[in-house]
């Protein structure tokens, strides 16, 4: 089907184009009546004239039966509309469809649980999460989704450039390793296996392989969070590189990252961010870092790890004294990390570990890890662990690996985070949480 979208009419202007597309709105006055078009552009408006029974032609009669006599397909309805391109002021977009001939391919068997064309989604979460397939394609929605989509392509898009090779590791695992019980068990013909926590152990693994590695994908954890920035499965950004210093390396590669996935949403969706309302932030050249102790003295704190107030007042000092929405948070203590981060060799007990804040939370984990086997094993053994429930993991280390390190960065909480969306689940297609299993 040769098919002009929404956002090309101004290129046509005087010529006879076919469009394509839901109602999105339907108005029908006395003389004249309009119909809003949304494709996956944005909007165009198709004007009516007279009766709207003459403009309803071919397959029209027999696919829509039910539009009666004067009747304009109704929101939701797919419709193939074929029309003249003249100016107007009023139009979205400053053109329209005049003269048109409207067929209708499908329609809607009920109406959608709220009004789509509505600037403002006039539905509660829960309602928004039960009707996705439909509710998503609201406006406001679906530009939630746009900038995840463009932050994705801006992550591939920097690692790409910096040297990375993207892999694809598996989801189903044979051991519960890495972070302890919060796993999802599962029956793998017979035999006893988990959906993954993370790729940290395969990703570390090809850094033997490739040096520098990065992954776009998801992960599962069955923690039983039910709070507004957990979800039981996500999809994790994920890199790793190899012949590193320290952390820090790795912190300016993660800066990189993030400064590219801002470009690609300035560059990939302007209109969904002029939607929303929202200001992109600016990457500092360098992110301010405090070390952990630090963190601890602003806070008046003695706990091992920061509290969501914590990271909260820790943000707004970076912004006040830094003029920064980002802040690096290093050395955290060797308790609070997975046994392959790497110990700081300036202060005992502390690591080569950091998070990334952002607005108020935590949004990257990272650092540097171990390299050498016999690191491994002696941290093992330090947390009461022996080495054979990690063979294939240690594999790699004992043929011989570069120091190295990586972080993980949560893209649904990015993406709530730069949107200003108060609940993860509304920058989520399709939430799996404690209680959420469908659609």
């Amino acid at each position: 089907m040769s098919r002009v979208m929404s956002a090309e009419l101004a290129k046509h202007a005087g010529q006879r184009v076919t469009i394509a597309g839901w109602v999105h709105r339907r108005r029908q006055l006395k003389s004249v009546s309009f119909l809003v078009v949304r494709d996956r552009t944005g909007l165009a408006q198709v004007v009516v004239p007279g009766d709207a029974a003459g403009a309803l032609t071919g397959e029209a009669a027999g696919v829509a039966a039910g539009v009666g006599a004067g009747d304009l397909p109704s929101e939701e309805s797919v419709v193939r509309v074929t029309g003249t391109v003249a100016a107007s002021e009023q139009a979205p977009g400053g053109h329209e469809l005049v003269a048109p001939e409207i067929h209708v391919l499908a329609r809607p068997a009920t109406a959608p649980p709220f009004d789509l064309y509505r600037p403002v989604v006039g539905a509660a979460l829960p309602t928004v999460l039960d009707h996705a397939p439909v509710a998503l394609r609201h406006p406001l929605l679906r530009a939630g989704l746009e900038i995840s989509a463009a932050s994705a392509a801006g992550f591939r898009e920097t690692l790409d450039r910096l040297g990375f090779t993207e892999i694809h590791t598996p989801k189903i695992v044979g051991s519960a390793t890495e972070s302890g019980a919060n796993v999802f068990g599962l029956d793998y013909f017979g035999r006893p296996a988990y959906l993954a926590q993370s790729p940290q152990f395969y990703k570390q693994a090809m850094v033997g392989v490739f040096e520098r590695v990065y992954e776009v994908g998801p992960v599962f954890r069955a923690e039983p969070h039910d709070t507004v920035r957990h979800l039981a499965q996500y999809t994790s950004l994920d890199a790793e590189l190899g012949f590193v210093r320290d952390h820090r390396d790795v912190m300016a590669v993660l800066r990189e990252a993030v400064a590219g996935m801002i470009e690609s949403v300035r560059l990939r969706a302007p209109a969904a961010l002029d939607l929303l309302g929202v200001v992109p932030p600016t990457v500092p050249a360098e992110i301010p870092a405090i070390h952990f102790t630090e963190a601890q003295r602003l806070t008046s704190s003695n706990e091992p790890d920061l509290s969501p107030a914590q990271e909260r007042w820790l943000s707004e000092w970076a912004e006040r004294e830094h003029g920064s929405e980002f802040l690096f948070v290093t050395g955290y203590p060797m308790s609070k990390r997975p046994f392959y981060t790497h110990p700081d060799p300036g202060r005992p007990g502390y690591t080569n570990g950091f998070d990334l804040l952002f607005r108020g939370m935590e949004l990257v984990t990272g650092g540097q890890r171990l390299h050498r086997y016999e690191d491994y094993v002696r941290a093992l053994a330090e947390r009461g662990e022996g080495t054979a429930a990690y063979e294939g993991y240690l594999q790699a280390f004992r043929y011989g690996m570069p120091p190295h390190g990586g972080f993980a960065l949560g893209l649904e909480r990015w993406t709530a985070r730069l949107t200003g969306a108060a609940n993860v689940r509304q920058t989520t297609a399709f939430p799996r949480d404690l209680h959420r299993l469908s659609p």
